[in-house]
């Protein structure tokens, strides 16, 4: 996918500018900018949180396993 975009010159990128200007308008395209940066911030968020919370999983199973008495 990110080789379809090293094969775009800035010709083609500011045709695809006018297009979007075009289809959304200048006063909607700032929103959209942002609401794009707020859930991007808030996806990284939760992928930190998720791998947080397996860490502990992992150390709370090692945990529970050296504690077990050995038969």
């Amino acid at each position: 996918m990110l080789g379809f975009f090293d094969t775009l010159g800035p010709g083609e990128l500011l045709v695809i500018l006018a297009v979007v200007l075009l289809l959304f308008g200048a006063k909607r395209l700032p929103e959209m900018a942002r609401s794009l940066g707020r859930s991007s911030r808030e996806f990284k968020k939760g992928m930190r949180e998720g791998s947080d919370e397996e860490e502990q999983e992992k150390k709370a199973a090692e945990s529970k396993t050296d504690s077990t008495p050995s038969s």
